[in-house]
């Protein structure tokens, strides 16, 4: 039958309107006889019943499962499915409190496999729990399913990139190792069934910037490819067998990476074999035709991005390219037979996670939701976090402070502030330690901690937190008037209309109802308040939005994010007069995936150096707790700031104003303790030299508080590692947009670095010896070499034992050295321990002058120690190493 386009327009009305959800109270797809059809057979072979569904199917519905938000099919029984969800470093986004590890750069910095396969099999009980209990409720919508958009194992390559943060570092090696560590903990050991899978992301060649991620093209070389950007995703697709591989935005070598013949088609599928499931990333289809331009048209790209293996798309808004799939196989640009291909891997991973089984079969459905913040996912999230700080610096002996001293101070933008710990991609948890409550927390009892914000993150000027609400009415009633209503765009009668004593709203699924009778999806609102200050001061008034909104004060706008999409904050600052009453409209918009709306106010407060003199002058000790924030450094943010573009950095530098109030206080000649809140390495040069005490505490999760007060009154021993160089100054860098490695990375970079990767101290000492090799050294076999290490402090502690291989004289390009070995290891004082490691033929072997992976025969050199190879660390028997020579005929590695 031939398609005509109104027709057609109806095939597609059918394919994709099952996706709205019903105007109320969701309901279940009606239940079945078992097994009345042979897919509903639990007994028969999975590919036998993928075959049988599939083959069931129309056209229109196969191009709708195609989606991330794949409609119910209720003729045959099976339900809603979004394959959206997010678990960075806990699951993340769900409407439930869940447990929050260390953002992933700071469980990079543990360099604790075992603790990372920890924490993964916990998120994994948790994620497996928070679905049953929504699928007990009818909700199967974004960030409820099994299928998570998780680890980005991307090389954080240059410390500008915003999201280099949900990266575990600038190493090939150990983001391979904890990738496949999170891979195996999420997907579990059933012979059967899966856990919950995850998804190596952004495949490949991606890592800012951020602001043109959407027409992007990387221009490599074949060793830069296969040496740093392709290692960790074959850890995770040839070895650790993940799941899921979500695509990146960017074009390399002239195609999407979604529709690139190297990475999809030549490397993916033919190569490496992958069996599991692609998705785009999020919009990254329509890039095809509208930004890259690779594509004429939404058809063409939808054939283009699904011939190159493409399953499923994700898309934030209405326009989906893959509903233009219907179009590209009347226009035989594709074939329903090519289209099933997409499809079967799609149903094959939701039969191997036992969505359509009974409950009693798969045991991991059977995970109670009591598991989810239990005590010991939590005590897990707090030794995460204590492992994760690093001392960079700890000059005569600043570290640890006393918990009898009289007074500390507690200041920065990052002491008290709650949401910067969390990272992004994150939960919330019911339990969160800020900073400050850890110290005060730790403190003896007769020790006073006085806390001085001093400076935002980049300006002089702080914002105080202001509860207005006790202080907001409408017409003699407290709180925002409030009128919702369906539609962006605030017309027609209201749905509901009622008092809201406050605005602190985050609804993370579009099937839970805003009022009786509205879903959370496609509506607006608008509220009404009257406020009276109480003094005369200026006053910012600060919103958090997903998606649209804007404030008006007296019938003024001061805010406009109306066109917005995604989440934003922003405020307006406006003098005020005591008793004064202000009128505010606040009017919100939201389209789909998650509802937040949040309002607050906060007192301005310039900076003065005299006061803050006058309340340190009589402090034992001084902790500035700054840094940056994931509100400033992220994915396309919007942010107007000095120093920031995008989501990405333009200068690595601590922000100006945070080092000019370092300069006061350390002119007090009080012991200055600097603890930094980042996500990326930060240029620190006058710290470096002047202050006598530095940690790294990432952004920690929940229990950073507790963590970091832990490390600063010694009742925990730092141990965590840099997982990525700390430069001076990206002065020192090539150019953000060159993908290039030379220049980059511990392994490339030539200059001196102000702390270098794999860098960290600790209260105790450690002394390495006897660094053997164990056995013949040919190739085509294995190298075992062993080494031992001895505390030689007063205190236990955890080291962090590196081993690292270099090819002296090596031909051509290669690595000054490379990690290809850690094990960190806790030891009593004087206790010795003998480290193993096994060097495979792989971690042996280089890249010839094609990028080939061989092993030859010659020299390699093997070091082992607490840190890399430089010169100084050998010299002073800090570092130990070992010739090898391998001997045998040229072997040629996969």
């Amino acid at each position: 039958m031939k398609l005509t386009r109104p027709l057609l327009a109806l095939l597609l009305l059918a394919a994709t309107s099952a996706q709205r959800p019903p105007a109320r109270h969701p309901r279940p797809a009606p239940a079945r006889p078992v097994a009345e059809y042979p897919f509903q057979n639990p007994d028969l072979p999975t590919d036998q019943r993928v075959d049988d569904l599939v083959g069931r199917l129309t056209l229109p519905e196969k191009v709708s499962q195609m989606l991330n938000a794949s409609p119910a099919i209720d003729r045959l029984g099976i339900p809603a499915y979004n394959w959206w969800n997010e678990a960075l470093h806990g699951v993340a986004r769900t409407s439930l409190k869940t447990t929050v590890f260390p953002q992933a750069i700071g469980m990079a910095a543990t360099f604790d496999e075992p603790a990372m396969l920890r924490m993964a099999t916990i998120t994994s009980d948790e994620a497996r729990a928070v679905h049953q209990e929504f699928v007990r409720r009818g909700e199967r919508g974004i960030y409820q399913g099994l299928t998570f958009w998780t680890p980005n194992i991307n090389i954080f390559r240059d410390p500008r990139w915003g999201r280099g943060q949900e990266t575990y570092g600038e190493d090939p090696y150990l983001t391979g190792r904890l990738g496949s560590a999170l891979v195996h903990g999420f997907q579990g050991d059933d012979p059967k069934y899966l856990k919950v899978t995850a998804c190596a992301k952004h495949f490949a060649v991606h890592s800012g910037p951020e602001s043109s991620r959407h027409e992007f093209n990387a221009q490599i070389s074949d060793y830069d490819l296969w040496d740093t950007y392709l290692p960790a995703f074959r850890d995770l697709i040839v070895d650790a067998k993940v799941a899921g591989v979500m695509c990146a935005y960017n074009a390399y070598a002239g195609q999407p990476c979604c529709g690139s013949d190297i990475l999809m088609t030549n490397i993916l599928y033919k190569k490496w074999n992958f069996k599991g499931y692609v998705t785009s990333d999020c919009d990254g289809l329509n890039d095809f035709w509208q930004h890259h331009k690779t594509d004429p048209d939404a058809a063409t790209a939808a054939a283009d991005a699904v011939l190159h293996g493409t399953d499923i798309e994700c898309a934030t808004g209405k326009l989906f390219t893959y509903n233009s799939l219907l179009d590209a196989v009347q226009k035989k640009l594709i074939s329903e037979q090519q289209l099933n291909t997409s499809v079967k891997r799609l149903y094959k991973i939701r039969f191997q996670l036992g969505m359509f089984d009974p409950v009693e079969r798969v045991k991991y459905a059977q995970i109670p939701l009591s598991v989810v913040e239990s005590a010991p996912h939590q005590a897990h999230a707090l030794k995460m976090a204590r492992e994760s700080i690093v001392l960079l610096k700890n000059e005569r002996n600043t570290l640890p402070l006393r918990k009898d001293l009289k007074k500390i101070v507690v200041l920065g933008p990052n002491a008290n502030n709650e949401s910067v710990q969390l990272g992004n991609y994150n939960g919330f948890p019911t339990t969160l330690v800020t900073p400050l409550a850890g110290i005060r927390a730790k403190a003896g009892p007769g020790t006073e901690v006085a806390y001085i914000q001093g400076v935002d993150y980049a300006s002089n000027t702080v914002y105080e937190p202001l509860d207005i609400n006790p202080r907001l009415a409408w017409q003699g009633q407290p709180g925002w008037h409030a009128e919702y209503f369906r539609g962006t765009s605030l017309a027609g009668a209201p749905v509901a209309t009622r008092q809201e004593a406050g605005l602190d709203r985050y609804l993370a699924n579009v099937k839970i109802e805003v009022v009786p009778g509205l879903l959370a999806e496609n509506f607006s609102a608008r509220y009404r308040a009257t406020f009276t200050p109480a003094t005369t001061e200026e006053l910012a008034l600060q919103i958090t939005g997903d998606d649209g909104y804007r404030l008006f004060v007296n019938d003024k706008p001061v805010l406009d994010h109306w066109t917005g999409r995604g989440v934003s904050t922003d405020q307006a600052v406006l003098p005020v007069t005591a008793g004064q009453p202000l009128d505010l409209r606040l009017e919100y918009l939201q389209n789909d995936r998650r509802t937040i709306l949040k309002f607050t106010g906060a007192k301005v407060v310039p900076m003065n150096a005299a006061n803050i003199l006058a309340q340190v002058k009589d402090a034992d000790a001084l902790v500035f707790v700054g840094g940056i924030s994931p509100r400033l450094e992220g994915e396309e943010m919007k942010v107007d700031v000095p120093g920031f573009s995008g989501g990405d950095r333009t200068s690595i530098a601590l922000p100006a104003v945070q080092t000019e109030l370092l300069k006061v206080l350390h002119g007090t000649g009080k012991p200055v303790v600097l603890a930094l809140m980042t996500g990326s390495a930060l240029g620190i040069p006058w710290e470096a030299e002047h202050l006598p005490a530095i940690v790294n505490a990432w952004y920690g999760g929940q229990a950073a508080g507790t963590a970091l007060a832990d490390v600063l009154f010694g009742d925990y021993n730092p141990a965590g590692r840099l997982p990525v160089t700390f430069y001076k100054s990206e002065t020192q860098l090539p150019a953000f947009d060159n993908y290039s490695m030379a220049g980059r990375t511990y392994r490339y970079f030539t200059g001196e670095p102000l702390f270098p990767f794999g860098h960290g101290l600790s209260y105790t000492t450690f002394k390495y010896s006897d660094l053997r090799v164990l056995s013949k050294a040919a190739t085509g076999q294995p190298v075992r070499v062993s080494v031992q290490v001895q505390n030689t402090g007063n205190r236990a502690g955890d080291e962090v034992v590196q081993l690292y291989v270099r090819h002296p004289g090596a031909l051509g390009r290669a690595p000054r050295h490379a990690l290809e070995g850690f094990r960190r290891i806790s030891l009593a004082p004087g206790a010795r321990q003998t480290v193993s490691f096994t060097l495979s033929p792989r971690q042996l072997s280089r890249l010839d002058a094609q990028a080939r992976r061989v092993e030859a025969a010659g020299r390699v050199q093997v070091f082992a120690g607490g840190g890399q190879p430089l010169a100084a660390a050998v010299a002073a028997g800090r570092v130990l190493k070992a010739d090898l020579t391998l001997t045998g005929a040229l072997v040629a590695l996969p």
